[in-house]
């Protein structure tokens, strides 16, 4: 008791507001593309938008990784990014100015380090790199599942939402299954292979999803804010979604 006391009142110190509780940010470790050969991590809106949402709504917020250690974002989700792509993304922007932030960056847990009781819900960031770090993850796929089963907001964007492609409950029942639920879009995908003039992703969330059973994907028109949340499942479709399945969240534990 006396540990939660003090870590109650050095958040009331550092942010002058009230602890309201915990979420669980997950982010994919480096790795690279066997598609592109590009090195590839998390998109940084989608994990700065969200954690924006979630800061100013009180709450604490811990980010793990697959692997534990330093994270890097995609090079085209860098606001600094000479390709200029996501030059607009001012919030991330702002984040890579403060110490903490990229300090945090620089050092992050395994997810297999952390308890999800510990939490009061788990939200997946996407970026290229879950394609690969998400896909066939056990450990994620049951951490994730202890979040959903014990009726936590359970939230993944973009591409994070591969982990739903696969991800079961104790029964053995997809978490999707009789589910609306949303990710990157083919339209999307399509519109990004153009832009490089290469297929970027080994397969397409919309098309895989699409051959489950008992299951609804949609979508909205490419890159508009889109979310759904169905019961404590909680999913958006792209980077520009974040913010809005954050608020999602924060609304379910509000009640």
């Amino acid at each position: 008791m006396e540990a939660k006391v003090n870590e109650t009142n050095s958040y009331v110190h550092a942010h002058g507001m009230p602890y309201k509780g915990k979420i669980l940010m997950v982010a994919s470790s480096p790795t690279v593309s066997e598609q592109t050969g590009w090195p590839i991590g998390f998109w940084a809106a989608e994990l700065t938008h969200p954690l924006h949402v979630f800061q100013e709504a009180g709450y604490e917020v811990e980010l793990v990784s697959t692997k534990g250690g330093k994270i890097v974002m995609d090079g085209y989700s860098n606001p600094t990014d000479a390709s200029g792509y996501s030059a607009h993304d001012v919030i991330s922007l702002g984040y890579m100015q403060l110490d903490w932030f990229n300090k945090m960056l620089e050092n992050t847990k395994s997810l297999n380090e952390v308890n999800y009781n510990d939490y009061d819900a788990i939200f997946l960031v996407g970026g290229q790199g879950p394609m690969y770090t998400f896909k066939g993850n056990k450990d994620l796929q049951k951490l994730f599942a202890n979040f959903y089963e014990s009726g936590k907001p359970s939230a993944a964007v973009c591409h994070s939402a591969t982990l739903l492609l696969e991800a079961k409950t104790s029964d053995g029942k997809l978490i999707v299954d009789g589910k609306t639920w949303t990710g990157f879009a083919n339209a999307e995908e399509e519109y990004a292979d153009k832009a490089v003039g290469q297929k970027i992703q080994p397969y397409w969330i919309e098309e895989e999803a699409q051959k489950l059973p008992n299951t609804t994907f949609k979508v909205a028109a490419p890159f508009s804010s889109y979310a759904i949340e169905d019961g404590n499942l909680i999913t958006g479709q792209q980077q520009n979604s974040g913010a809005a399945a954050a608020r999602m969240l924060i609304s379910q534990l509000s009640k």
